[in-house]
């Protein structure tokens, strides 16, 4: 019996979950009439065979770039972010209600991203059995070959680590599986399975090595530099990054419940190595002048290790309408979200590096005469000001971001940016800055639009709390000339490079170091470093996660969350900008609850009752 292979990922449903799909694949001719050792005898076969894991429009929530990062990790995060206390859900009403309510077994969301993680584990174990193991190519050049065989491995890890974020701890698939084989597999412990991804990102950085590929673009300074064909494809410093990721995700509380102080040690020595490579090869810290350059106006940045380029995006089309809330795109009925809650805004500090975050903090602050209750927005971290639209905030062709209301003849008179009649208006009196690029109704222009699916800053951020946890916030990790804090600082503030060149940041006196109040013990510096990593990071595909990983969430997400909607009132010395701030709870239907099963997602039961030696944890 000759065993036939399509290029359409539409068959390719692993024998994980069902195996008359299985079977099917096997035994059915496809349309492409190709035989496996056709496929897999000729490289440009081959490749398109693999390019598929690329590819999101092959099937629903289909390809890596969709069902696992950019559905998962960039973009598509966004709706995370909407599903915790970060984010009001907007007028996406679906996560909203799964903020407070129950999710089913059997949800039409999770389950195609699911399945299409485990098609591109399969494709990625039958390329690399073909070719890596039984040598069946008989063309190509070899640098291509042992390029594709690194996407592989990097494949593979991925989807396994995608897919253990959203639903917990799995088994670890690394040959194809068929319908005579073995396929009631048990999961393996959190800590098993981030070990197994990372030494499949080893073995990718090994062949990207092999391949030339440990960078895609010329370095800085070269013809060609972030212009490279195939940038979007991941490589050797990507791989490595992935590693450090992984690591520190097994040391995290929540697979980590002893706190092995080793875990955190290693997590910390991993992600100094990658940072180490990554510098090495050119890339670097973006200056303030650049900081947007991450997220959008160019193609891909030079802290990008790997990033998304979606082209030039209008203020109406889909990826700009959700994120960037209707009112903007002149959409009354459209769908919208990411209106930052006020405990989000809190998280941005003052210029002086004085917390906002409590009540305790703010008054502290304001003893201090830096920070105002009733004129909240000045002197803060600069990043506040890229990242947060705010009553009065300048934007592209608003003049200035008009967000209040205020009391005529009795009644209340809101402004353009929450003007009732639009659906999409926020109830926080906050949109997001970041990630938009300015375009709108008022503004229509089309913009460079990009993801930075994992960059250089992050791995800082990564080896400052491992660091923190595994040796203390003021003793570095062995071979790393930073400490916890100094990582920190230099994310703030730049300074001398892990690979001992000068990076440009803020100056002290625009953004000051941590201070020194909260480097005295690591549970202090904890709070500093979690803080750090929600406003570098935020909106771009950590905070749902970071808040699990941490097992923070029972407590941010049981609220309650609150908002900020400015008054106009006349100009006095209690209001000195001529509007009243109160902090007032969200309204009932945008608060969250929690409950421990939320920390992963349900699977169907339809799969799940399958396995019998697979528990398939809680259904919420």
């Amino acid at each position: 019996m000759k065993r036939y292979i399509t290029f359409s990922l539409s068959v390719l449903l692993g024998a994980f979950f069902l195996t008359s799909c299985l079977e099917e694949y096997l035994d059915k001719a496809p349309e492409s009439g190709l035989t496996e050792a056709e496929v897999f005898s000729k490289f440009e076969n081959a490749k398109k065979f693999f390019d598929h894991v690329y590819n999101p429009n092959t099937d629903v929530n289909g390809g890596v770039y969709y069902s696992s990062e950019l559905r998962i990790t960039a973009k598509g995060s966004l709706d995370y972010d909407c599903v915790t206390d970060f984010c009001d859900a907007g007028r996406v009403m679906w996560w909203q209600y799964h903020k407070w309510g129950p999710l089913g077994d059997n949800n039409v969301h999770f389950d195609p991203m699911l399945r299409a993680h485990f098609k591109n584990i399969r494709k990625a174990n039958m390329f690399l059995k073909f070719v890596k193991d039984e040598k069946t190519l008989t063309d190509g050049k070899q640098e291509e070959i042992d390029d594709l065989i690194a996407q592989a491995y990097f494949v593979r890890g991925l989807c396994h680590f995608d897919v253990f974020r959203l639903w917990g701890p799995m088994p670890y698939i690394t040959k194809p599986i068929g319908p005579d084989d073995l396929w009631d597999i048990p999961r393996l412990t959190a800590r098993e399975t981030m070990l197994n991804v990372a030494a499949d990102m080893d073995t990718a950085v090994i062949w990207f090595e092999k391949a030339g590929k440990m960078r895609r673009d010329p370095l800085p300074g070269q013809v060609g530099h972030l212009n490279a064909p195939d940038q979007k494809i991941p490589n050797g410093v990507t791989a490595k990054a992935y590693k450090a990721r992984a690591l520190l995700y097994a040391a995290s509380p929540l697979n980590n419940p002893t706190n092995n102080a080793e875990d955190w040690k290693a997590a910390a020595t991993a992600n100094w190595e990658a940072i180490k490579v990554a510098e090495q090869y050119g890339y670097d810290l973006l200056t303030p002048a650049d900081y947007t350059k991450n997220y959008y106006g160019v193609m891909y940045s030079n802290e990008m290790l790997w990033g998304d380029y979606y082209g030039a995006v209008r203020y109406n089309t889909g990826i700009t309408k959700q994120p960037y809330n209707g009112v903007f795109c002149n959409h009354k009925t459209n769908n919208s979200g990411l209106c930052p809650t006020q405990g989000t805004v809190d998280m941005w500090e003052t210029k002086w590096g004085d917390p906002l975050n409590t009540q305790a903090d703010r008054e502290a602050a304001t003893a201090l005469g830096h920070y105002n209750e009733q004129d909240p927005f000045v002197n803060r971290d600069p990043r506040f000001y890229l990242d947060i639209i705010y009553n009065g905030a300048p934007i592209p062709g608003y003049g200035t971001a008009k967000i209040y209301f205020e009391m005529v003849e009795g009644n209340q008179v809101f402004s353009e940016l929450v003007d009732p009649a639009y659906a999409g208006i926020t109830r926080t009196g906050y949109y997001v800055r970041k990630i938009w690029g300015g375009q709108s109704i008022k503004n229509n222009i089309s913009v460079l639009t990009t993801c930075a699916m994992i960059r250089l800053g992050e791995l800082y951020l990564n080896y400052a709390e491992a660091a923190n946890e595994g040796f203390g916030p003021m003793t570095p990790a062995p071979g790393a000339s930073m400490t916890a804090v100094d990582a920190v600082n230099f994310i703030r503030n730049g300074g001398v490079s892990a690979t001992g060149h000068s990076v440009t940041r803020w100056s002290t006196d625009e953004l000051a170091p941590v201070q020194s109040r909260f480097t005295a013990s690591k549970e202090l510096m904890r709070k500093r470093i979690k803080n750090e990593r929600n406003v570098e990071l935020s909106w771009e595909g950590h905070y749902y996660y970071d808040i699990r990983r941490w097992k923070d969430a029972p407590v941010t997400m049981a609220g309650p969350l609150m908002g900020n909607m400015p008054e106009k009132v006349p100009v006095s010395s209690d209001y000195p900008t001529g509007y009243k701030y109160t902090r007032v709870p969200l309204s009932d239907d945008r608060q969250s609850r929690w409950f421990d099963a939320k920390y992963y997602l349900p699977f169907n039961s339809a799969d799940y009752y399958k396995m019998k030696s697979f528990d398939p944890g809680q259904v919420w």
